[in-house]
């Protein structure tokens, strides 16, 4: 008996031109529940004491898992070609609470 291979599935993934703009964020803040993972981007600007969260993205622990597997291997694979990614020391230093719209 031959053994047959299972097809590879394709996944046709839509991209709207909106989407494909992309947004701006220059911090990420991670939550955690036992049954997801919550990750808000935010855009923090010069000067500025208030930052917007611009996107929210909720996803399953194993989500989050291959998450972290994929940009491990992304990092690697851009560090192998730009060089190595020198962390800047730019920890918050300032207290970040999260307010509603319309709260000061």
């Amino acid at each position: 008996m031959s053994e047959q291979k299972k097809p590879d599935q394709q996944i046709n993934v839509e991209l709207s031109e909106e989407v494909a703009e992309g947004v701006y964020c220059n911090l990420a803040m991670i939550a955690h529940s036992n049954s997801e993972f919550v990750i808000d981007f935010i855009r923090m600007m010069p000067g500025v004491p208030k930052a917007k969260v611009k996107s929210r993205v909720i996803i399953t622990p194993e989500h989050a898992q291959r998450l972290l597997a994929a940009l491990k291997d992304n990092i690697d694979k851009y560090e192998a070609a730009f060089g190595k990614i020198s962390p800047q020391d730019e920890q918050s230093k300032f207290p970040i609470s999260f307010g509603t719209p319309g709260e000061a």
